[in-house]
């Protein structure tokens, strides 16, 4: 396992309305540590055999969905097709940052109401596709861990390179624990001087516990 360490400082007002400093601000010196940390990825992934990769952290507020996003559109500006997931069907935040809706996503594709192709978002940064959560259901964790979950993630790896799923914090709900069992890995996210030592060895210990690949973490200063 190797750490991957980011300093990211970005004003909350500034969060809302860019959040993808890696698209609107590719020549700053915070878009050139996405992409060195994206660079890194990527020799994980291909030396694991990853393609599909969860995003996670112990607690909310660690900074998980923005980091994963603007991952995403590295990897997509490194000419490589990209879907993003919101598998957080509690708390969805990804639709927000890519200006679209939440009505429609992966609720409706696991309980059969919409396809794949009907459900998934072209976003507005090339090879980039958003699968949004849809609506909050009332029995999350039945859906991410039906067989109709196990089959979408092994359809979409025949049309994308690369598959980042953007999960629960893993220490409040079982959802993430689930989700991480049917990634090919799962990078772990903690925030300097808020994750506390025993909240992420916990973290780790879950991810290990449900026989998932560990491949990295990220430290969010």
């Amino acid at each position: 396992m190797r750490q991957l360490i980011i300093n990211k400082r970005i004003s909350k007002q500034k969060k809302r309305k860019n959040p993808f400093v890696t698209y609107y601000y590719p020549e700053s010196a915070l878009a050139d540590q996405f992409q060195m940390i994206q660079t890194n990825i990527n020799f994980l992934m291909s030396e694991k055999m990853t393609q599909t990769l969860m995003i996670t952290s112990p607690d909310e507020g660690d900074g998980k969905s923005i980091l994963l996003a603007n991952i995403a559109v590295s990897m997509a500006q490194q000419k490589k097709k990209v879907l993003v997931i919101d598998t957080n069907l509690r708390t969805p935040a990804l639709h927000d940052f890519f200006h679209t809706t939440n009505s429609s996503g992966l609720t409706d594709v696991l309980t059969g109401r919409m396809s794949f192709n009907e459900a998934v978002y072209h976003t507005e940064i090339w090879r980039l596709d958003l699968l949004a959560s849809g609506s909050i259901p009332i029995n999350p964790f039945e859906l991410l861990g039906s067989s109709m979950m196990k089959d979408l993630l092994i359809k979409v790896k025949e049309s994308y390179d690369v598959i980042l799923l953007d999960s629960t914090a893993l220490l409040k709900l079982p959802d993430t624990k689930l989700l991480a069992s049917l990634c090919d890995g799962v990078l772990l996210v903690v925030k300097n001087g808020k994750t506390k030592l025993q909240s992420a060895t916990e973290a780790k210990k879950m991810i290990e516990f449900s026989k998932a690949k560990l491949i990295g973490v990220i430290l969010n200063q």
